[in-house]
Formats: structure tokens, C-alpha cells, sequence
């Protein structure tokens, strides 16, 4: 038998059997949770099996009806720390849940040929990260019987269940913060219309403000880049004595500018992001934000996972996700909440 290392092709079943001196078929019951074979046959398989580095082709198994435990992830062009943040989280709580993820990245017209071409794999469903496929990709999905879970935006569609977190509640939590300790002048960045987070979002803003009106606002592009830029639009006409922004990332983009322009922060101007992601509590920033809890989304994920695998065709679900909001010294002189 060849050495790993000069062999060319992976090691299959049909190897191990020769090597083993059993049938194919014993091979197969030796890697079959639950079935019967005898222990000095299975005890010789095994042997055989780690001498040439075989493993059980997972893929073929699911193919053949077996659960595969792939579950594809679009996760679009991750624009933001936060979008990368919950990726690689909710990578981890899959491979933990005995999962096997396959990240897609991309948008548009990649994104769509990605999402078609991964179809072909036997799927245990397909996670919607991102705002740039919709309704159309989880329709493919259900009709071939690929379960869809979107995540960040809800899809009203038999058989896809959702997850969001509560946007509207969560910033007017946080705009609420400011105006009670003082902030009369707001201006808000807020994100792009594309996205069901922005309106939302904005909508929990002007929620807080009651009476009050923005005294300014502009659109970014969830990016740190975008909110730099935002921020030197406004503060040209406008003297805010709080900045609100619809993500963190804008927000830190928001805060550089300030910084580069004299801006005392938080005695000039106080300034809120949304979604917690990890530069925001780093001390250089130390931002205040509502918290976007990925432990959360990860966490419901894969409970909706294992309710789909129990029930497939059970009706779609939508859990809400509560926000926390996170106060820094980019409002510490703020009174502080009770």
C-alpha cells in the first residue's frame, strides 16, 4: 500500500476492505452508528481505515438521504465589522451544533449564481445574511426542499422562518439616553434605504424625540468610510449637540472625523452607534451603542435548525431579538440610567 504521501487520490471504502480483508459492505456498517458488526471485524476496519487516512465520504452520505449537516450561509459583501463579527460567530455555533458551513459571498448577479450553484448540494438549509437575496432565492430554496432561515430581515413566506432584532425599539432606547441627559440638537446618519434595518431604525429615533425634530440627517453606507464623510456633511451647517448613527461602524467614522476636527467628545457633541461590535468597547473609542446580540441570532439559529429537522414542515417562525444599550463616555456626561 502507498505511503500518504505518494498517494494521489483519497483513500476509499473499497481500500479499506482490501486492506481490512472484509466486504464493502462491512466497511459501511462500521462507520453506521447503530449497526451490527462484529467487534474484532470493526476493531480491524478502524485500524485499517486510520493506517491509510480513510473517512466516510459525508458528502455521498447526504446524497444518498443521509443528513449531510451542510447548511449554506450568504453573507453578501460584508460591508461592515459587525456583519464579519456575526459570521464567524455563527460559523462556530454551527460547527459546535455538529454542523458544516459553506460562507457565499458576493452580491447581485454573483450572489444569485452562487446561491443557484450551491443548490446543488444536499443542503440542510439556507441562511440569509444579508439584504441582497430575498424573497426570490427563498422561494428556489422551498420548492426544492431546502429549508431558508433569514437573518437581519424578515421574509413573509411560507416555510422560511426569521430572526431579527427589535431596531426600532433598540434605537429609540438609545436616542431616549441622550435626550435625558440634555440633547436637544440631534442630527442622525442613517443607513442605506436597501436595508429593513435603516427605516427602523431611524424610526426608533424620531420615536425618542417626541417633540423634537432632527435638525439634520443623511444617508450612509453602514461603513466607516461613509460615516467620516457623513459627519463632515452635517457638522458644515449644522452644530448638533448629539450625533446618532445607524451602526457602529459609521459611528466610529463619525467619531474620527470629530476628532480630527477639534470636536470634544462627548462635551461638544455626544455620539451613539448600534450594534455593539467589539472596536466599539476597545478604550481609543469607547462607544455608546445598543447592542445587536450575536450570541443571540447564533443561538436561535440553530434552534430553528433542529425545530425544522424535527418538524420539516412546520410553519415559518419569527423571533424578535432584544437590544441592550451599552453606555460609554461617548455620552458619559450624560446622567447616567437608573
Amino acid at each position: 500500500m502507498n505511503s500518504p504521501r505518494q498517494r494521489t487520490r483519497r483513500a476509499t471504502a473499497a481500500d479499506v476492505a482490501r486492506l481490512a480483508g472484509v466486504s464493502r459492505s462491512a466497511v459501511s456498517r462500521a462507520f453506521t452508528e447503530g449497526a451490527y458488526l462484529d467487534a474484532e471485524k470493526r476493531e480491524r476496519i478502524l485500524r485499517a481505515a486510520e493506517d491509510i487516512g480513510y473517512r466516510p465520504n459525508a458528502l455521498a452520505a447526504g446524497l444518498q438521504g443521509r443528513q449531510s449537516n451542510l447548511v449554506a450561509i450568504f453573507v453578501g459583501d460584508m460591508p461592515n465589522q459587525y456583519d464579519k463579527e456575526a459570521a464567524a460567530r455563527l460559523a462556530t455555533g454551527l460547527n459546535a451544533a455538529g454542523k458544516w458551513p459553506i460562507m457565499i459571498g458576493g452580491s447581485d448577479a454573483v450572489a444569485h449564481e452562487a446561491a443557484s450553484r450551491v443548490l446543488s448540494f444536499p443542503l440542510e438549509a439556507m441562511i440569509l445574511r444579508s439584504g441582497s437575496l430575498g424573497a426570490d432565492v427563498a422561494a428556489t430554496c422551498i420548492k426544492m426542499g431546502v429549508p431558508v432561515i433569514s437573518s437581519g430581515r424578515i421574509i413573509e413566506q411560507d416555510g422560511v422562518d426569521n430572526i431579527c432584532v427589535r431596531n426600532r425599539e433598540g434605537m429609540r432606547e438609545g436616542v431616549a439616553h441622550l435626550i435625558k441627559g440634555g440633547c436637544h440638537r440631534v442630527a442622525y446618519i442613517g443607513g442605506p434605504t436597501s436595508f429593513s434595518s435603516a427605516p427602523e431604525r431611524r424610526a426608533g429615533c424620531l420615536d425618542a424625540l417626541g417633540g423634537l425634530e432632527l435638525i439634520a440627517e443623511c444617508e450612509g453606507r453602514y461603513t466607516m468610510e461613509s460615516g467620516y464623510d457623513a459627519a463632515r456633511a452635517l457638522l458644515k451647517e449644522h452644530s448638533p449637540d448629539a450625533l446618532v448613527c445607524a451602526n457602529d461602524a459609521m459611528a466610529l467614522g463619525a467619531m474620527t472625523y470629530l476628532r480630527d476636527s477639534g470636536v470634544r467628545i462627548p462635551d461638544d457633541i455626544a455620539l451613539i452607534g448600534f450594534d455593539d461590535i467589539e472596536m466599539s468597547g476597545w478604550p481609543a473609542f469607547d462607544l455608546t451603542t445598543i447592542r445587536n446580540p450575536i450570541d443571540d441570532m447564533v443561538a436561535a439559529i440553530t434552534e430553528l435548525l433542529h425545530r425544522r429537522a424535527v418538524d420539516p414542515a412546520k410553519d415559518g417562525e419569527v423571533i424578535l431579538l432584544d437590544t441592550k444599550l451599552v453606555t460609554r463616555s461617548s455620552s458619559r456626561r450624560l446622567l447616567p440610567d437608573r
